[in-house]
């Protein structure tokens, strides 16, 4: 089961056909630790609509917290070493692989994420950027995990090789992070062996594209979810992307124009274009 929130209202997908849900607001549908069954009875015996194509997507974030993971992929662990070792800062990312406590940052408040077709940002102060694909989990107020999207998580990667310190800017800022197309709701937790793939496009010639499984996280969901609510509550539960293992060159970089596709099995394709935040 799909949920999507848009303009025009809430949507559920459920056996590829789509229904209109009546809920009063996107925090209180979603905030449930019996979503996926709570759907099912707020569809039954409606009729499904015909024109759902023709909505206009919104992010599946509203006062939600959006928060990340970091150095869960070996791949990761060893890109940022490397483009960390001016700042004298490889070490800790070994570390932080390696310990029990993962790297856990703040990443945006669910009104500033940028939903799927929507406008992602660059830094004018930073001169490389990437984006970074990420499965992106959703639990409740609980601590349950009801739900999956994907997850864009911009990053400044001159500023953060500057100095470790610096991290909270090189991620933080107006268009960094984006989530969608939609709320995935399985009726079991979804096994993390599915394919996640990014490809970005400049004047429709792809210049990175790249692969992977989720099964390489190194870290389980519950392990993450569960150190994030550690000595913190959520109000209406809390959105956490998990790392990324598709980590582009060190000479490349996105530019303004360019456009991110990112897919995972099962939940679908978050597509962004690159803008330009304000000075």
């Amino acid at each position: 089961m799909k949920l999507y929130r848009t303009k025009q209202g809430f949507y559920a997908e459920f056996q590829e056909e789509y229904y209109q849900l009546s809920c009063p607001d996107w925090d209180t549908l979603i905030n449930r630790d019996d979503l996926h069954s709570y759907v099912l009875t707020q569809i039954a015996g409606l009729t499904p609509v015909l024109d759902f194509e023709s909505k206009d997507l919104l992010p599946p974030a509203v006062s939600q917290e959006v928060w990340a993971s970091g150095v869960t992929y070996y791949r990761s662990k060893v890109a940022r070493m490397e483009e960390s070792k001016g700042a004298c800062g490889g070490m800790f990312y070994d570390k932080v692989y390696e310990a029990e406590r993962p790297e856990l940052f703040f990443k945006a408040l669910g009104y500033k994420v940028v939903g799927s077709g929507g406008t992602v940002n660059i830094r004018p102060d930073s001169i490389r950027n990437v984006p970074e694909p990420e499965w992106t989990l959703y639990a409740t107020t609980s601590g349950k995990i009801v739900g999956y999207t994907v997850g864009n998580d911009m990053s400044s990667k001159c500023i953060e090789c500057e100095n470790p310190l610096y991290i909270s800017q090189a991620k933080i800022y107006d268009g960094s992070a984006a989530l969608g197309p939609c709320l995935y709701v399985p009726a079991e937790p979804m096994v993390p062996n599915a394919v996640i793939s990014i490809e970005v496009k400049r004047s429709e010639r792809i210049v990175f594209q790249g692969i992977t499984t989720l099964d390489q996280l190194k870290r389980t969901p519950d392990e993450l979810i569960g150190w994030l609510y550690r000595s913190s509550t959520f109000r209406t539960g809390a959105f956490l992307m998990t790392g990324t293992g598709l980590v582009p060159s060190s000479d490349f970089t996105v530019e303004v124009g360019d456009t991110v596709a990112i897919s995972i099995d099962k939940i679908g394709q978050l597509t962004n274009v690159v803008g330009l935040a304000k000075v």
